[in-house]
């Protein structure tokens, strides 16, 4: 798995097509943008939606579906 020791692929506001490709413990969707983790709440496997990103961390990001 590729490290993130540099910049995030994505900031706040950003807003982007991805695929869920996975649900994360808590139940939330997983899209990943250049192998960057992004957490989707309300979406399920196979879902392709247009998402904001609302929280970026070093790590991983989080963001809502828009329509």
């Amino acid at each position: 798995m590729e490290e993130f020791g540099r910049k995030p692929p994505v900031e706040v506001g950003d807003v982007r097509n991805v695929k869920i490709e996975a649900l994360g413990s808590g139940g939330d969707g997983i899209a990943r943008i250049g192998g960057f983790v992004i957490f989707v709440p309300g979406t399920k496997v196979g879902d392709d939606v247009t998402i904001r990103v609302t929280k970026v961390l070093r790590r991983y990001a989080f963001a809502e579906v828009i329509e």
